[in-house]
């Protein structure tokens, strides 16, 4: 058959509250213009992320039951452990509560030199955000054509190997305590690593001593994407296509809320005891005991019994045929998007959508909060509101790119669902002249696209006829300035 359908059925539904336009720019007020701050019930279609918005299965639901809430050794945690260890191939799997936690205890631990740098395909967020927090330096090498959206290559995830090499050799490897891959490439259109390019990164790391980790939230997604492009990998299945990816790193990082269809926790894995050990004794502080790491035994038996869902082979298909029929129904009424589609959402490109809209009036979190204005739609801006850069001399500078990120949850939503979300986006595309740019007149020092606060400027249009109004008074006040006063005698 043609029609690739849902590999599920439907068994718990969950209302959905419709509102008018009226209604949603209300809530946009409320909300101070940031989509982060809307009330999920105002939302009729959340695409905000994918991260712990998973519908949980059958299977999953019925693991909560068996979930062991020991508070050392549960056996719930020796499940989780032996279902990480089968998949990713690492000796020692630290639990979590979410990936930005291992992120934490990881770059904390190897991070102790001054001056550490970090470099990646490209960091995500928190991952940044973290490793800035210490005082270190999160670099971005990617290939040159992850920042041209528009132009195609089957692994635009890639890191630029040869950037990497000359980045280490210029800046010496003991600044450099780890080198990461994200898998796939979030920041960028979800776009995969190739096997040949993690190979490669392995080497040079290897050539400098350097450990390799990767950030393996969409490892599944990943790995599909090398069964369908990548040579020699078409008959190996998903789960040994992602054994080998692992085999070439370190350790890595894993938030479970994305491939492990879990709606919290995560992991850290290594391979180094001394290491292990001394993450353990942060995680203790900061998490839990090793053996639950900030979560509960339910939540352990739903990761475990998740990770093994995620590497069936049908699930993958389907998914990757609904992003795809997403991106395709919109780029073929114009709308620009990153190409090719990735494997969990679809990211439209803003700036080119929106070229009339000056840089640092940021045109994603415009195009962002449209979508919301005209079909409840949440969407995630990533351009230079989450990526903020500035000078030397702390000028706010515009970033690369300019996405808005429509990432599709695991197993909740339907073709009428994407249907919706096309309509509202060439419904938006068609009067996208008319939409105008934002200001931030908040922000905290970190992650400020969670709760910094907007307000619009006026449109393009609104503009002009203002300045037309102020240059007509200007003339006007010159022209009585230079007239002489009435005489008196003709009063």
């Amino acid at each position: 058959m043609k029609t690739i359908i849902e590999p599920f059925r439907v068994k718990v539904v969950e209302p959905i509250k419709m509102t008018t336009r009226a209604e949603r720019e209300r809530y946009l007020t409320d909300a101070a213009y940031n989509l982060f701050l809307l009330r999920a019930e105002n939302v009729i279609i959340d695409l905000l992320t994918d991260s712990g918005t998973a519908a949980m299965s059958a299977d999953q639901w019925s693991a909560l039951m068996r979930g062991d809430e020991s508070y050392a050794g549960s056996r719930s945690f020796y499940r989780f452990e032996e279902v990480v260890r089968d998949i990713f191939g690492f000796k020692q799997v630290i639990p979590m509560h979410q990936g930005r936690a291992a992120e934490r205890i990881l770059f904390s631990v190897m991070c102790r030199t001054k001056g550490s740098i970090i470099p990646n395909n490209t960091h995500f967020d928190t991952t940044r955000a973290n490793i800035e927090y210490l005082g270190a330096e999160a670099v971005d090498l990617p290939i040159p054509e992850f920042y041209q959206p528009a132009v195609k290559h089957p692994f635009k995830g890639n890191m630029d190997a040869d950037a990497l090499e000359q980045f280490i050799e210029r800046v010496g490897p003991g600044s450099i305590p780890l080198v990461m891959l994200t898998v796939t490439n979030n920041s960028g259109g979800g776009q995969p690593v190739s096997m040949a390019n993690i190979r490669q990164v392995k080497a040079i790391c290897s050539q400098f001593g350097i450990p390799l980790y990767l950030d393996a939230c969409r490892f599944a997604e990943n790995a599909y994407f090398i069964k369908l492009r990548e040579e020699g990998y078409a008959n190996k299945s998903v789960k040994e296509i992602a054994r080998e990816m692992f085999s070439y790193a370190d350790g890595c990082t894993m938030s479970a809320k994305k491939d492990g269809l879990a709606n919290i926790g995560g992991f850290l894995c290594t391979n180094d005891d001394q290491l292990a050990q001394q993450e353990k004794d942060l995680l203790i502080l900061t998490e839990g005991f090793p053996t639950y790491g900030g979560l509960a035994g339910r939540d352990l038996e739903a990761i475990a019994v998740g990770l093994e869902e995620v590497l069936h082979e049908d699930y993958l298909q389907y998914r990757f045929a609904s992003i795809r029929y997403l991106g395709e129904h919109i780029a073929q009424e114009g709308v620009p998007i990153v190409q090719p589609p990735g494997g969990h959402a679809i990211y439209i490109d803003a700036r080119s959508m929106l070229p009339h809209i000056p840089l640092l009036q940021y045109p994603g979190q415009a195009l962002a909060i449209e979508l919301y204005r005209e079909a409840g739609i949440r969407s995630c801006e990533i351009g230079s509101v989450m990526h903020a850069e500035h000078s030397e001399t702390g000028e706010e500078m515009p970033s690369a790119m300019d996405l808005v990120r429509l990432a599709i949850p695991h197993r909740v939503y339907t073709q009428s669902h994407i249907d919706y979300v096309v309509e509202a986006i060439i419904a938006v595309f068609d009067r996208r002249e008319s939409i105008g740019g934002y200001r931030i007149i908040s922000q905290p020092k970190f992650l400020r696209h969670f709760t910094a606060k907007f307000e619009p400027l006026p449109k393009l249009s609104d503009a002009k006829e203002v300045h037309r109004h102020e240059k007509a008074a200007s003339h006007t006040e010159r022209a009585l300035s230079h007239s002489h006063p009435p005489d008196s005698r003709e009063l």
